[in-house]
């Protein structure tokens, strides 16, 4: 059943006569019933208590909420929102304002949305087996720290977060939420493209994140796949493309971490003892630190990765790390010096990669100051030249690649 809902004239939230027209509708349709909203402004602040679809068919339909808490508020599983522009929620981050929040209901799609103007974007409290697809979102144009979060789940299981499009937005959040699908978004100008906090099994696939200050930051979560995404040009002094704390049991495979402050952050991970976090395939490419490693003391394996371009491949800022359990193999080192006589495309000697100089600023943070300069530079030359201290060794390669076709 559809009942259909046309208006000669556009509405608009001003027009006290039609302001609860579309509330009005949604409490009269049948359970299961498709509204289908004509071109035109539709009055928020709605909540959805059934079973329902709304579609605004030809995008043309705007609802617009009274500039106080969420514009949507789905309590029912099985509702559908679809080709829809949500704007306009309130600016409270204690009760989470958002365009469109969903609270404890299950198979709920979102898609085909324009959202703007709001705190937050797609809200999901204990939402399970939903999809949220192919919307475009933007906050409120308050400074990053203020905005809302572009998509937010909490507690939220096996739903599907696929071809939307964040912009202008504070971070895209998975807390307490494992098994979801997170795949080819795209996420510009914000502060954590992904942030994931007691969150297992989660799978990462072919997303963008470009501008933001940190591509995707993973803590105290366990068993998720991190697979061909693109982390691109975390900004500030102290970028992160991929982050990792207390992570245990990650498969982080065919990713592009390029222009990045630190490429790749390690922290503590793994965390678990017999869990080991694998590296393959990335390209870690044009950083000021490839991989930075924080208190590591469990083993990770590091194959077939390409560095380059990197002012630094690999550092350690924690006396406490334990380097040497580290297994690294085929990977490609544009710093590495040796020969392949043998013609096998693989070195003849160890790629080994030690800290001289550049201990200096990671162990004492003020030195970072000097970090780049010629003057470090010099120093840093002079020091492998003729060591005033003996190196620190970050890892050794047994086989590295003497060349890869970069794509």
């Amino acid at each position: 059943m559809a009942i259909r809902l046309l208006f000669a004239v556009l509405l608009t939230i001003t027009q006290a006569a039609y302001a609860g027209v579309l509330q009005e509708a949604i409490d009269n349709a049948p359970e299961g019933s498709t509204l289908v909203l004509g071109k035109g402004t539709y009055r928020g602040n709605i909540v959805i208590n059934k079973q329902i679809n709304i579609d605004g068919i030809d995008g043309g339909a705007v609802i617009v909420g009274d500039g106080t808490g969420t514009v949507i508020t789905v309590n029912s599983s099985y509702v559908t929102l679809q080709n829809l522009s949500v704007r306009g929620s309130g600016d409270n981050h204690d009760f989470i304002d958002s365009c469109i929040a969903v609270k404890n209901a299950d198979v709920v799609k979102i898609h085909d949305n324009k959202i703007s103007d709001c705190l937050f974007g797609v809200n999901l409290e204990q939402v399970n087996r939903s999809v949220v697809e192919n919307n475009r979102i933007e906050s409120k144009p308050f400074s990053l720290g203020l905005r809302g979060d572009g998509i937010r789940l909490w507690y939220s299981h096996l739903n599907v977060i696929r071809s939307n499009i964040s912009n202008n937005v504070r971070d895209t959040v998975f807390w307490y939420s494992s098994g979801n699908q997170i795949e080819s978004n795209t996420v510009t100008n914000s502060r954590y493209s992904l942030h994931f906090m007691y969150a297992d099994r989660n799978v990462v696939y072919n997303n963008t994140f470009n501008g933001n200050s940190v591509g995707a930051f993973f803590m105290f979560s366990h068993s998720s796949r991190v697979q061909k995404n693109k982390m691109l040009r975390g900004v500030g002094a102290f970028g992160i493309g991929i982050g990792m704390k207390e992570c245990s049991d990650f498969l982080i495979t065919d990713n592009t971490v390029l222009y990045n402050a630190r490429g790749m952050y390690v922290d503590q991970s793994p965390h678990q003892p017999g869990m080991t976090n694998i590296y393959n395939n990335n390209q870690v490419m044009y950083n000021s630190v490839g991989i930075q490693f924080h208190g590591t003391t469990i083993e990770s394996s590091f194959e077939g990765n390409t560095f380059k371009g990197n002012i630094t491949d690999l550092s350690n800022n924690s006396l406490e790390s334990k380097l040497e359990l580290n297994k690294w193999l085929m990977n490609d080192w544009d710093a590495y010096e040796g020969f392949d006589f043998d013609g096998d495309g693989f070195g003849d000697t160890p790629m080994v990669v030690m800290s001289y100089a550049d201990s200096i600023w990671q162990y004492r943070p003020s030195a970072k100051f000097f970090y780049g300069t010629p003057a470090l530079s010099l120093l840093d030359f002079l020091a492998r030249l003729l060591p005033f201290s003996e190196p620190q060794i970050l890892g050794v390669d047994e086989k590295p690649v003497m060349e890869r076709t970069y794509e």
